[in-house]
């Protein structure tokens, strides 16, 4: 398929996480037609029920391994084209980045290319449950590729995650009698105005870290006293993560239970020379594959702006030179492993 009617072809297939498979069966019969063209293998490893991460390999094994996801985020968008750009939901992520990796192989092989992959994993948008799966089977690489919108810029570097609920109780009674019970509510107030107060770390690279405070929900009803309150916090991490925890549960005691839900750790990623760079506030996959696949690196077409947004598109452009950006990387790193 010619990159542009793939990346439609892709986006056309729902693909929000948990209901990858289609999406995956499409990819495997793609791969598997690459495989028997040029001599490599393609293979699907089960992640769980209907769920599966895809994985094609031409030479002795992948030095270097081009990946992304295949899940995206609600809701589903069909796909449309102007000049400019294509529409949709994964346009950038990242159905247009998978397109852009495949043809790039087909061009890489087509020119005697070997000793490279290309792997694409479920989940990233909710636990990363493909890279972990990944990351358990490692297939020898010493460097990956993931993809995911940077406008095409090699990101230096990318912001952690911390995300707490912070969860208040109190005792119910009559609104009108308000010294007869102890708001939930009030306690998670004061709880999140003290976590708003903490002075977050600033780095050199990744610039400040950020506290969004995202979700709220708590109560029975307008006229009675709350018996429980909850919150949802994110934390952006630019670096070590121990004075932030201790701030936050400093800031709740007394108030309400700050439960830690997930971390992942700000990064450091590879570099080339020549290339433009950037740094990134959001993560990806690269913390659950560890060392398992080598050195990250991380790329891709699209802007991060537009999406998770109801008019997520990618510049045509940006694909277009995407190719010649992961041709020129798996090129190269092979010469360096030479």
């Amino acid at each position: 398929m010619h990159l542009f009617e793939l990346t439609r072809a892709l986006i056309d297939t729902e693909s929000i996480t948990g209901n990858e498979e289609r999406v995956g069966l499409q990819l495997l019969d793609y791969c598997s037609a690459l495989a028997a063209r040029y001599g490599g293998h393609a293979e699907r490893s089960e992640v769980e029920p209907h769920r599966a991460n895809i994985f094609a390999c031409w030479g002795d094994r992948p030095i270097v391994t081009l990946s992304t996801h295949m899940d995206t985020v609600p809701p589903f968008i069909p796909s449309r084209e102007d000049a400019e750009h294509i529409w949709g939901r994964g346009a950038c992520d990242t159905k247009g980045i998978i397109a852009a990796m495949l043809t790039a192989a087909e061009a890489l092989l087509g020119r005697g290319v070997r000793n490279f992959g290309v792997l694409f994993v479920v989940g990233e948008e909710r636990n990363s449950a493909g890279a972990y799966h990944a990351a358990a089977r490692p297939k020898g690489a010493r460097y990956l590729i993931n993809g995911e919108p940077t406008e095409n810029k090699l990101a230096l570097g990318s912001k952690g995650a911390l995300r707490y609920e912070i969860a208040a109780t109190g005792r119910m009674a009559h609104s009108a009698y308000p010294e007869l019970g102890e708001s939930a509510i009030d306690k998670l107030l004061d709880a999140l105005a003290r976590i708003r107060a903490i002075p977050l770390p600033v780095d050199d690279l990744l610039g400040p870290s950020t506290l969004n405070i995202g979700t709220i929900a708590g109560g029975r009803a307008p006229n009675v006293i709350a018996d429980q309150a909850a919150a949802e916090i994110f934390v952006r991490l630019v670096g070590d993560s121990t004075a932030t925890k201790d701030a936050i549960a400093a800031a709740v005691a007394g108030k309400a239970e700050a439960r830690e839900m997930i971390e992942i750790p700000a990064l450091r990623l590879g570099s080339l020379p020549g290339m433009k760079t950037t740094v990134v506030a959001f993560t990806t996959d690269i913390p659950a594959f560890g060392d398992s696949w080598g050195t990250p690196f991380l790329i891709g077409p699209g802007s991060i702006h537009v999406a998770h947004t109801l008019y997520e598109r990618i510049p045509k452009q940006q694909l277009e030179d995407a190719v010649g950006i992961y041709q020129k990387m798996v090129s190269q790193l092979l010469t360096e492993t030479n």
